[in-house]
């Protein structure tokens, strides 16, 4: 076996261009619409990544194990993304037809 044949390459980094759903409705919560009114918070960028399937920087185990229990449980879809030190969650509903950007403080489990 030789040197080049060990060593896997690395794989390509996901790519996530090609919408997989409609968000539907969307919103924004109080908080996170003042960020978007002092210009720190692109929705629209989040939005996109949001539903290309791009989960965002779902690092930390209790907001991956949210994130599953919301999609085994109730179908919704929830990315995290973290923007100038703060992390603002993007869920989808189950049947697509509300998309709400917020900030962690402001979800309530429904």
């Amino acid at each position: 076996m030789t040197l080049k044949n060990a060593v896997k390459p690395a794989q390509p980094a996901q790519r996530y261009d090609t919408p997989l759903f409609r968000p539907g409705r969307c919103v924004a919560t109080l908080g996170l619409d003042n960020l978007i009114c002092q210009g720190t918070i692109n929705p629209h960028e989040l939005l996109q990544r949001h539903i290309c399937g791009d989960p965002g920087e779902l690092a930390n185990t209790k907001l991956v194990m949210l994130a599953r229990d919301l999609e085994a449980a109730r179908g919704q879809r929830l990315s995290a993304f973290l923007v100038n030190s703060e992390y603002v969650w993007v869920l989808t509903s189950a049947d697509w037809s509300v998309t709400k950007l917020m900030l962690p403080s402001e979800w309530r489990a429904q």
